[in-house]
């Protein structure tokens, strides 16, 4: 009988899949490190989705990124072509070859000239194959697409088997393998094999809506370790491939308790008297015409006077135009442009998807590295695209710009109506201020006013204020309350000229009162002058007859005096 082994009671340590990494931005985030190291990744999908585009930017990020050389195994397009193909995204793979990082094949398979019979036998593709890994120590390996080479058979048993034996033939030699597939009626590719005995699949999708292209990509499959199964939008530009993942899904984001100016002093005032916060996130959301625009070119004019950059994108007007309209307000935009302060960038909202926006973005946002960015408005993206779509789209570049330390601007049109305060778009949530501008209208005239409707992490004003577009910029008026209520505009005027002519005609009422009394003190005081001199008069009057009376004693007293002595009497 055969002995067993008795297990060890030393705990074994467990090893994870180990995975490398392809380079493609955000790939290597949502499959959370790259392809399945040493094992075969199926790419697969319909005619100009990118399999190919994938493949290749694989070898090429290997060869210049990770010093790590491959094998293109090309069945229906020669080098040549695919090195054109390829160059459109800057890629130059015939350079990378004459340097000994690419090995670069191509095997031309005509099916008419297969004949299924006896047993099929791959050894001279790995022969082939095995020189060309070994010309140039390959570790990454491409097939493009290995369905030609088994064009010619229909007999899913062996079909099957030689997928197996190829694909462990690559394993046992660690080479890190795609291979490109054709999707299949009601399959992921043509067989319906492959994609049951590799270790990775990828489905690219590439569909058309409202006549505008969008590009999806899936993880369908991934042995041995956890990874993004949702679909991700993805872009093919001059620069290569770029999923469009979310940048932080633990909101772990630093913040800054610094504060930045609106740049309208009298709002500032509204919010502690001291503005944003750096890096965070404004909404500004109103009507037509009711100064959105203004608001969000005061912020930028403030941050290029501290010396910031900012970069801002418009889906409405030209940069000339914004410029020429802000002249009219006194805020100088080409001055801060000549500078290189301030990078305005224009385009239609329906020239590309709403995944090429985002990836637009990201791009000037790296190549400008700016402090502040504005974007107006963000509800012409609803444009060609739906309001989960934008909604996604603005929750990733708002988390992007978080991550960044970017205060960000975005400017929203709203319908008027009871239901100004919500967007069309449904970010309010995400933002941290919301600044609603809205138009009052009394009395046959309209009257802009602002209003903030929250500010987090911070005290602010409740107060709904009228403001006015002067020569100098954003003047807020002080806060007028009527009888009725807030009072803008003519109503304001009117009332404060009632209010000021009432008070006049108290005034006068009090002058006039002042003056009564003034008179009736006079009369008084002449009165009492003239009591106080007969008092005056009787006092001394009476201090004579006390005098006289006095005197008069006196000489009776003499006159006994004389009379006694004048008898004899002592």
């Amino acid at each position: 009988m055969p002995s067993r082994v008795k297990p060890s009671s030393a705990p074994r340590e467990l090893l994870p899949l180990e995975k490398i990494r392809t380079g493609i931005p955000g790939f290597d985030e949502i499959s959370e490190g790259g392809l399945p190291k040493g094992r075969t990744t199926i790419v697969c999908g319909g005619a100009g989705c990118g399999k190919t585009m994938l493949g290749m930017e694989f070898l090429v990020r290997g060869a210049q990124e990770f010093n790590e050389p491959g094998v293109l195994m090309a069945f229906e397009e020669t080098p040549e072509d695919i090195a054109r193909n390829v160059a459109s995204l800057g890629f130059d793979i015939e350079a990378l070859a004459n340097q000994k990082k690419l090995f670069l094949d191509f095997i031309s398979v005509e099916p008419r000239e297969i004949q299924e019979s006896g047993d099929y036998d791959l050894e001279g593709l790995f022969i082939r194959l095995q020189s060309a890994v070994e010309a140039v120590g390959a570790k990454r390996v491409m097939f493009d697409t290995l369905e030609a080479l088994f064009s010619g058979f229909r007999n899913p048993g062996i079909l099957r088997a030689e997928f197996r034996r190829l694909f462990r033939w690559l394993k046992d030699r660690g080479l890190t393998t795609v291979i490109t597939a054709e999707r299949g009626e009601g399959t992921l590719t043509r067989h319906g094999l492959e994609e049951y005995v590799s270790d990775c699949v990828i489905l690219l999708d590439h569909r058309i809506k409202d006549q505008i292209s969008a590009r999806r990509l899936r993880i369908v499959k991934y042995r041995g370790t956890k990874h993004g199964a949702d679909e991700y939008p993805f872009l093919i530009d001059e620069r290569g491939m770029s999923i469009l993942p979310l940048t932080s899904l633990q909101l772990q984001h630093t913040v800054s308790s610094e504060r930045v100016s609106s740049g309208v002093p009298d709002l500032d005032e509204m919010l502690e008297g001291k503005g944003y916060f750096r890096g965070s996130s404004v909404l500004i959301t109103g009507t037509a015409g009711s100064g959105k625009t203004t608001l969000a070119a005061s912020f930028v004019d403030a941050a290029c006077r501290r010396g910031e950059r900012c970069l801002y994108i418009d889906f409405e007007e030209s940069r000339d135009q914004v410029a020429r309209n802000m002249s009219s307000v006194g805020i100088d935009l080409d001055q801060w442009a000549k500078k290189g302060l301030l990078t305005h960038e224009a385009w239609r909202p329906t020239q590309f998807g709403i995944e090429m926006h985002l990836l637009r973005i990201h791009k000037l946002i790296e190549k400008v590295k700016p402090q502040c960015v504005v974007i107006d408005p963000i509800t012409n993206l609803l444009n060609g695209s739906s309001d989960k779509e934008v909604y996604s789209m603005l929750m990733r570049l708002l988390d992007f710009l978080k991550v960044s330390g970017i205060t960000a601007v975005f400017v929203s049109l709203t319908s008027g109506g009871d239901n100004m305060e919500q967007t069309t778009v449904g970010i309010s949530s995400l933002t941290d201020t919301w600044i609603l501008l809205r138009d009052l209208e009394l009395n046959g005239e309209r009257n802009r006013c602002i209003y903030v409707l929250k500010s987090r992490g911070m005290a602010h004003s409740n107060q709904l204020r009228e403001f006015v577009l002067t020569g100098h910029g954003i003047k807020l008026l002080p806060v007028y309350v009527g009888p009725g209520g807030v009072l803008t505009g003519s109503s304001r005027v009117t009332q404060e000229s009632a209010e000021r002519a009432e008070a006049l005609q108290k005034q006068q009422e009090i002058e006039r009162k002042q003056l009564d009394a003034a008179r009736k003190r006079l009369t008084i005081q002449a009165q009492v002058t003239a009591l106080q001199a007969e008092l005056d008069a009787v006092e001394k009057e009476e201090k004579t007859l006390t005098r006289e009376d006095k005197e008069r004693e006196k000489q009776d007293e003499a006159d006994r005096a004389t009379l006694a002595k004048s008898r004899g009497s002592r």
